[in-house]
């Protein structure tokens, strides 16, 4: 008899497991299997590849256990070494090829389950410079109910100091870069000098617990037009639970408003759990197209045919029922049953427009929202920003004694077959149309003179992304970015100190 069960990979209850188990060699020294004997951490390399060698979404470029060799990689402590190992793994593949580091892939102590399901333990804001001038740093978004939000801290305030140091201009990933990324990510404290709108003020900020608002600001724009356009910043796919009251309170006071467009900025969000990803474009989508397809989910050849044995030891316990299952008893991973239906909720009905605000922070779940509604008929998507991060791939956890290794297992396309973002979304290609821009720190976030919203707010209104003669067209037309796209990258890449991008596997699937 076939049950529906929870399958919330990161964050059902830990359930017993065998942790390290592997297949056995006939002895200690093949080419192709493991020995049976090592130390814990010996037993946990072996287990890393051979769950990949499995489960890994390209498990056939894969070498074998002895030409790979994971005992071989090492590091200044066990976790720095499964990294390294993960690392390399992940450069099997046409798609990511990222020297010392991975673009897909990772494997964390459970600290990646602990954020998405809604609890952080931090200032609560990030920083980020002004593209236009290396020499002003801005906040660029602060949690709500935050410690950084309690201080007063908003969205555009410029730093002016930090810890009594007035050095923080860009130095193109140097000592100053490195100051400020300890500062604001590996201290229990920071005191700043910041200015807003001419008046400077001073914070000091401790570190603290706070359960993550994903929702950073929403309101309602109206236009000359008689348009209304509902506008949200969602910053991090968290669980069901965290998620799901914050999105319907917002959808309500759309629908009951009268919305008949969206903005949706996930300039910063990195993804999270797909059923979150879900939930947000069956509120999106029109009346009309419910039942109609979502999005389909394919997997490596190993898993759909039944042949990985090795997920039979990745035990879990059902937090409804209490059942202990498996997740090779799974049935969801076979072809026919990779197909997800819209499923409408809420009651805002008809969007006619919706403009995704993005960026290169902008990833993995985010990009499946983007490429869902891009496959629905009758709804006028673009994007606004810059390329996004490119991850049309996802996981479900591997739990390897204290470990969680993160790995792409599956990869989506739309209803029209559309996917395949690897080198990420370009907002005004011929594929994803819309409006190239640059992230504009200096203002708040639902701020009409910035630069984003301003395209967004003037192309669902007028058809044009700027008017002539505007501040904007100005800005676009003669100011010249400072900073390169690389230098941004890079930028992205410290000043997110790591922040989650992904896309988790967490929906109802079936089992035997």
């Amino acid at each position: 008899m076939k049950k529906i069960i929870h399958f919330a990979m990161v964050l059902l209850a830990s359930a017993t497991m065998l942790s390290c188990k592997k297949n056995s060699p006939s002895n200690d020294n093949s080419a192709d299997g493991p020995s049976k004997n090592g130390t814990e951490l010996d037993l946990i390399r072996d287990s890393v590849f051979l769950y990949a060698k499995e489960a890994y979404y390209w498990n056939d470029a894969l070498p074998n256990y002895g030409t790979f060799k994971p005992r071989s990689f090492t590091g200044s402590n066990d976790l720095d070494a499964l990294t390294k190992e993960v690392d390399a793994i992940s450069q099997y593949n046409e798609f990511d090829k990222t020297p010392n580091g991975a673009k897909y892939s990772f494997i964390d102590k459970g600290e990646t389950s602990t954020e998405l399901g809604g609890t952080q333990g931090d200032f609560g804001f990030a920083p980020f410079y002004n593209v236009y001038d290396s020499g002003d740093l801005r906040i660029r978004y602060v949690y709500p109910g935050s410690p950084a939000a309690i201080a007063g801290i908003k969205r555009g305030d410029r730093v002016i100091s930090i810890n009594g140091n007035s050095n923080v201009a860009y130095d193109n990933g140097g000592a100053v870069t490195q100051f400020v990324v300890n500062a604001f990510f590996y201290s229990n404290n920071i005191a700043l000098v910041l200015e807003r709108n001419g008046s400077r003020f001073s914070v000091n900020i401790a570190a603290g617990q706070y359960t993550t608002n994903p929702v950073l600001t929403y309101k309602i724009f109206e236009g000359s037009s008689g348009r209304k356009t509902g506008y949200f910043v969602f910053n991090v796919f968290t669980s069901d639970e965290n998620a799901t009251p914050r999105l319907n309170e917002i959808f309500s006071y759309f629908a009951a408003n009268g919305v008949t467009d969206l903005v949706v900025d996930l300039r910063y969000n990195g993804g999270g759990y797909v059923s979150t990803a879900e939930y947000l474009c069956n509120l999106m989508v029109p009346l009309a197209n419910n039942s109609s397809v979502m999005y389909k989910t394919y997997y490596n050849n190993t898993i759909t045919t039944g042949n990985a044995k090795l997920l039979a030891n990745q035990v879990r316990r059902d937090p409804e029922t209490g059942e202990v299952y498996n997740y090779a008893q799974l049935l969801n991973f076979l072809a026919k049953n990779n197909t997800t239906m819209f499923e409408k909720k809420g009651a805002l009905n008809s969007v006619g427009k919706i403009c995704f605000i993005v960026g290169g922070g902008t990833a993995s779940a985010s990009e499946l929202v983007i490429n869902n509604m891009k496959g629905v008929n009758g709804i006028d998507v673009k994007l606004i920003g810059s390329k996004t991060y490119g991850k049309p791939v996802g996981f479900f956890d591997i739990r390897i004694n204290k470990y969680e290794m993160y790995i792409p297992e599956f990869e989506t396309k739309n209803a029209l077959y559309q996917g395949g973002y690897f080198t990420g979304m370009v907002p005004g290609s011929a594929q994803y149309l819309g409006q190239l821009g640059n992230d504009d720190v200096t203002h708040d976030f639902g701020d009409t003179r910035e630069t984003l919203l301003s395209y967004a707010l003037n192309y669902i209104n007028s058809g044009k992304y700027t008017t002539t003669g505007s501040q904007l067209q100005v800005q676009s037309t003669q100011q010249k970015p400072m900073l390169s796209v690389e230098q941004v990258s890079t930028l992205n890449a410290k000043l997110d100190n790591g922040k989650f991008s992904g896309m988790i596997y967490d929906k109802p699937l079936k089992r035997n």
